[in-house]
């Protein structure tokens, strides 16, 4: 049984290791009869990884690109599939996250990809402002293509650039911020806590197996108190499975002061 992610005319599929080449291809043409929207079909055969989280895929059937063009809440993201991590998994998530941002709130995303977060909650909500932060060149020159496509260039900004070295330079604070952190050991708190504003609301995004859930707020608690902010987890919920008994954590917090 494959298992497969559709990203608008795109579709990337994953076969167990004892597929034969003659019965990939011939799943590949039969999606793409049934799927008219589907144009290419590509298998993916290495994980994301790396800081840009990419993944390597390899084309299969269909029109030979790697670029789609992907529709969801309301909006549309162009991007190369190889180049810029990009979940359609992740459509509801950020569609909740959107419905939280109240009216005139300014918006900080960081590792924002093609802009996808950034995006939603402009278009779905009354956010004053959304400035989105990606350390990729090619996942930010999508997401300012993308910001262009969805004309909300008066309120959505990106900036290139390592989250480290970015925070550090802004002026402003922000009353909410997105982490849509990748796999990495680094919780990023520190310089994130410094843009927060008071009863900002922040949402992390941590990577852990279910038996480790208390271990991730303990971490958080312990960066924020490093930091002397005074902190009130507001939520904690399952944003996705990413492998067997291991999950995507979103954690809700407001910074108290």
């Amino acid at each position: 049984m494959a298992n497969y992610d559709v990203i608008g005319n795109i579709v990337i599929v994953k076969f167990g290791r004892e597929e034969k080449k003659k019965t990939k291809k011939f799943w590949a043409e039969k999606f793409l009869k049934e799927h008219k929207q589907v144009k290419t079909v590509l298998e993916k055969e290495s994980k994301f990884s790396g800081r840009l989280r990419t993944q390597k895929t390899k084309y299969l059937a269909g029109e030979k690109t790697k670029e789609a063009l992907h529709k969801e809440n309301d909006c549309a993201f162009r991007l190369n599939i190889d180049t810029c991590y990009f979940s359609p998994r992740l459509s509801a998530e950020r569609k909740e996250i959107a419905s939280m941002v109240k009216k005139n709130e300014s918006v900080l995303v960081l590792f924002g990809g093609v802009a996808p977060f950034a995006i939603i909650v402009a278009k779905n909500s009354g956010a004053k402002k959304v400035v989105s932060v990606e350390l990729g060149r090619e996942c930010s020159k999508y997401a300012k293509e993308n910001t262009r496509r969805n004309k909300l260039e008066n309120i959505v900004e990106i900036i290139q650039g390592d989250v480290k070295k970015v925070l550090p330079k802004m002026k402003e604070k922000f009353d909410r911020i997105i982490m849509a952190r990748p796999q990495l050991k680094d919780t990023f708190l520190a310089p994130t806590l410094k843009k927060i504003k008071k009863n900002g609301i922040i949402h992390y995004y941590g990577f852990y197996p279910l038996e480790e859930k208390q271990e991730m707020l303990e971490e958080i608690r312990v960066e924020c108190a490093k930091e002397k902010k005074k902190i009130k987890i507001l939520k904690t919920k399952k944003a996705g499975e990413i492998g067997y008994k291991r999950f995507r954590w979103r954690v809700d917090f407001k910074v108290l002061n």
